[in-house]
Parts: structure tokens; C-alpha cells; sequence
């Protein structure tokens, strides 16, 4: 029998503290990677960090050609560590979050996303990556759907716990509809879909579709496609005006009939 690796004290009341505010387990994980990383520059329990030892930390990290975004993450991580766990905020005094650069989101045509929904492998991806672009949702959003949070009655999809933790409706076109009754059939006569199941299950249907499966499935796409612009499934996010009346004519035109579910 394997012994499991102790947890210091001080770990420990740092995932207590986490745990007591209710942080996702992702942003759990990321606190801890960011002060144990800081501790690994430091030479020393990271507990022991005066504010000197903090700025030249900052220092090291942009002259390790760290992003903005993932310096302002490691400035929030180690914020939480000495405020919260150590109740000690005066030490983060100069540490200084820097200003994120704007830039402009890359955007498809009707033309390419047409193009791209139609080259995905099978009707599984077609029709998440449809519900991802028609809805507006979020790659972790596509993936957490059940067959019960679509209701065709009032037209909209059920989204829980989406970004912020937050439970939302998003409006569904009659042709987006259509859409998942046909994957719904095909998945169903293929015993690929269990009764109130995941909307889009993965291998074994008792598991969803992962992010990494869906990201994967719309890289291939874009490179089936022909597409040069760097695509993601944010990219389906960054949608012309009036969502619904333009998605429904792009999705209209993708060939929907597929033998491979997926």
C-alpha cells in the first residue's frame, strides 16, 4: 500500500480557505500552481515573502516574457494566498496587476462558419458546434447539456452553472431546433443517447463530450474547411447582429443528414 503525500499545514488552510468561499476546483488548482510556483522561485516556504521579495518576483516574471493575462492570474493567486490565508494584504503592496491590451476577436463569415459546421466528422459535432454558434455558448456550456434542457415549448435551452456559476436561458431557433431533433433520432436509434441524458455524450454515453474532444473537432474542421483564421470555439461566439434570425439562415444551409453520429 502507497502512502499519500502529506499536505503542510499551511497548504492545507489555504484549500480550506478556497473551499469555505466555494472556488471551482479550476480556480483551486490554479491558486495553488501560482503559490507553489512562487515558492520554487523563492527558495523558501512562501509564507516567509517580504514585499521585496514579491516585487522582484513580478520583476522575474515579465522579464521571462510572461503575458499580461497570465501575470494579472499569478498577481490574483498570490493575492488570495497572502490576504486571505495570511490576513496579511500589506505585503502584496507592491505587486501591480498591468493593463491588458485590446484586441480585435477574430470573426467568420456566414460563409465560413457555414463551411466549417459543414466539414465536422460527424452529426455529433455538427450539431454541437451548431447549438455553440446559434446559442452563443461557451465550449464548457455545449458540453454540460442534457436532453432535458431544451425546451421546444418556450424555444430556449437551459444553461446551469455557465460562466460565474450562474444558471441562464438562451434562445432557440426554430432551425437550431430541427437540428438537435435530428441528432436526437439518429443518437437515439443508435443507443448512443440514455433517457435525460447528456445532450451530447462522449464514448460512453454515461459521460458527456469533453472541451478537448469539442476543440479538437473544430480544429479539424477549420483545417477540413480550408479556413486560415485562427479558429476556436470562442470564435463561434463573436457573431454578427441579430443572432438568431442570422444564425438560423447559416445553419439552414449546412447538410444535415450524417449516418456517423459519432
Amino acid at each position: 500500500m502507497t502512502s499519500q503525500p502529506s499536505v503542510s499545514p499551511l497548504r492545507q488552510r489555504m484549500i480550506d480557505d478556497m473551499h469555505m468561499r466555494q472556488l471551482s476546483p479550476k480556480t483551486q488548482a490554479t491558486y495553488l500552481r501560482i503559490v507553489r510556483e512562487f515558492a520554487r522561485f523563492l527558495g523558501r516556504s512562501p509564507d516567509t515573502a517580504t514585499i521585496e521579495d514579491l516585487r522582484s518576483y513580478q520583476l522575474h516574471l515579465v522579464d521571462h516574457g510572461i503575458s499580461p493575462v497570465s501575470l494579472n492570474a499569478a498577481i490574483t493567486g498570490l493575492k488570495f494566498f497572502f490576504e486571505v490565508t495570511l490576513h496579511e494584504p500589506e505585503r502584496m503592496a507592491r505587486m501591480q496587476p498591468v493593463r491588458v491590451p485590446r484586441t480585435l476577436p477574430v470573426v467568420l463569415s456566414p460563409d465560413e462558419v457555414r463551411r466549417l459546421i459543414a466539414a465536422t466528422g460527424n452529426l455529433k459535432h455538427q450539431a454541437a458546434l451548431s447549438v455553440a454558434y446559434g446559442a452563443g455558448l461557451r465550449a464548457g456550456e455545449v458540453v454540460a447539456l442534457k436532453v432535458g434542457d431544451v425546451d421546444s415549448q418556450r424555444m430556449t435551452l437551459r444553461i446551469e452553472q455557465g460562466k460565474g456559476r450562474k444558471d441562464r436561458y438562451a434562445l432557440l431557433s426554430p432551425v437550431l431546433l430541427e437540428r438537435l431533433r435530428v441528432w436526437w433520432r439518429v443518437a437515439r436509434a443508435q443507443g448512443r443517447m440514455l433517457d435525460g441524458g447528456w445532450l451530447f455524450p462522449g464514448l460512453d454515453p454515461v459521460d458527456p463530450l469533453t472541451t478537448h474532444q469539442l476543440n479538437r473537432a473544430i480544429h479539424a474542421a477549420a483545417e477540413a474547411a480550408q479556413i486560415d483564421k485562427r479558429v476556436s470555439m470562442h470564435t463561434l461566439r463573436h457573431y454578427v447582429p441579430f443572432r438568431v434570425m442570422s444564425c438560423s439562415r447559416v445553419i439552414a444551409r449546412i447538410p444535415g443528414q450524417m449516418r456517423n453520429a459519432g
